[in-house]
């Protein structure tokens, strides 16, 4: 691959055509907003090129954001704006670790900022993980919302009635909801066909969310817990002793209106739920470890049941609780598990990580080597940064962090020519190894031919979900 250093070949050019070039690596929201701020701080000093390993831009809200909610995804129209600037520059399907190696990708560019989101699941660690229909929350929310990884997951819902999914967050209530939601009130979103079929075909009776903590400690958003208990048709259900807080939740929602909150409508909600002729239902099972995924029989491979360890919350110094173990059992069915406990990134060769926390490690945005110094010109933003977290609006506190990182170490950041650096070196570079780089541009013609193939069935969009079928959109 051709190389190329900014530090020698810098003088060769005036002064007047340098600019700070950045490499932004990962187009989800983290991505946009740095690009946006790097833009506001350093005008028309500034140069951004936005990579991505996908031919289309937006990461989670185009891939992560529930089909129903579309809403949530008015961000595009922002972040569309942010690509259009004639300061940036997308290059999608670019595999960064893999058409090209991070030491490559630095040397084009005077800073690269690491946005790459969390694209890999913490394991639950117990027996019976391999069973067929046992999968994350994540390979199942990209399932319906037509990932290009996932388009392929063999998911049959023609023989699931019993679903359990472990999590007490909002991509838990995504899944409970898209499962229980009637396929018809799905059928004008952009949800992905194949996954409207296999919803058609389902067989779902009961969903049932599992969390070792009690209701006080769930992440819940009040939002989304209050539309999935107002399901048409949906019986909603948490076993009433389980709503009886202790000294320690009362101080809690006294400390949190968010908490607070959430009790009240888990509260209200089971009393209020539709009688038992509800079509379907929905449990949520608190204080609950699994400690077994257990085939459906002796000769099957396929999980059938969970065993679930009953907890009782103590009290810590620190005023938290934690869920300890009572040693009771209890075998719950099974027909498909999803485990939605959290999101990982990925390491990088050459990069210092966190593997325990899924992260890598910085300060204040500047990402340390493995000798707690600074790696110089090299930035964390996002998921990678702090975790699966927050909302989309999170990543603009956070990206505000890391861009005043990168101004206040602007003065040692070299500015570099128009030819050689950023987006014109590299894609030559890419060129030679026969990668065929995706620009805003061509997502338009992407983006043109989803919305006009969702038309003809009164969806937003259909999207592609083969990566050759997207780049056949290419001009």
């Amino acid at each position: 691959m051709a190389r190329f250093c900014i530090c020698a070949a810098a003088e060769d050019w005036h002064q007047s055509d340098a600019r700070y070039h950045f490499g932004v690596v990962g187009s989800g929201p983290a991505g946009f907003y740095t690009a946006n701020l790097l833009l506001k701080k350093f005008g028309e000093q500034a140069r951004v090129d936005i990579i991505d390993r996908l031919p289309t831009p937006f990461g989670l809200v185009r891939s992560g954001v529930a089909p129903d909610h579309q809403d949530t995804k008015n961000v595009i129209n922002q972040f569309t704006r942010i690509g259009q600037d004639e300061r940036v520059q997308f290059l999608g399907n670019v595999n960064v670790g893999q058409d090209i190696q991070l030491r490559d990708l630095r040397q084009y560019y005077s800073a690269v900022i690491l946005a790459y989101g969390a694209e890999s699941n913490r394991q639950l660690g117990i027996p019976g993980e391999g069973l067929k229909n046992v999968m994350s929350a994540r390979e199942f929310v990209w399932w319906f919302n037509g990932h290009p990884d996932y388009a392929k997951l063999p998911v049959d819902l023609s023989k699931v009635e019993d679903v359990t999914i472990f999590g007490l967050g909002n991509v838990a209530l995504d899944c409970a909801r898209i499962l229980l939601k009637s396929p018809d009130s799905l059928a004008g979103t952009d949800i992905a066909q194949h996954a409207l079929t296999a919803l058609r075909s389902s067989a779902v009776k009961r969903v049932r969310i599992v969390g070792r903590r009690g209701p006080v400690q769930a992440a819940f958003t009040a939002k989304e817990l209050r539309e999935i208990t107002k399901l048409e048709g949906v019986r909603f259900v948490v076993p009433e002793q389980q709503l009886s807080p202790t000294d320690v939740d009362l101080a809690e929602m006294k400390a949190s209106r968010i908490k607070k909150r959430v009790f009240d409508i888990l509260k209200g909600a089971s009393v209020a739920s539709p009688a038992e002729r509800a079509e379907r239902q929905l449990r949520l099972q608190f204080l609950r470890t699994p400690v077994e995924l257990l085939p459906r029989d002796e000769t099957s491979d396929e999980v059938g049941a969970v065993k679930l360890e009953r907890n009782q919350l103590e009290a810590k110094g620190d005023g938290s609780q934690r869920a300890v173990g009572t040693g009771e059992l209890e075998v719950v069915p099974a027909d498909m598990v999803l485990s939605s406990i959290g999101y990982k990134s990925k390491p990088m060769e050459g990069l210092a990580f966190d593997a325990s926390r899924g992260v890598v490690i910085h300060r204040a945005g500047r990402v340390l080597q493995a000798d707690g110094s600074i790696d110089p010109r090299l930035y964390v933003v996002g998921w990678a940064k702090r975790g699966p977290t927050g909302i989309i609006g999170t990543n603009l506190v956070d990206a505000e962090e890391t861009t005043s990182s990168i101004v206040e170490d602007s003065p040692v950041l070299p500015k570099i020519g128009p030819d050689s650096a950023g987006s014109p070196g590299l894609t030559a570079a890419l060129q030679e190894q026969d990668v065929q780089v995706v620009t805003f541009s061509d997502w338009h013609r992407i983006d043109a031919a989803e919305v006009g193939k969702g038309q003809e069935s009164g969806k937003p969009r259909e999207k592609f979900v083969h990566i050759n079928e997207m780049l056949q959109m290419k001009g």
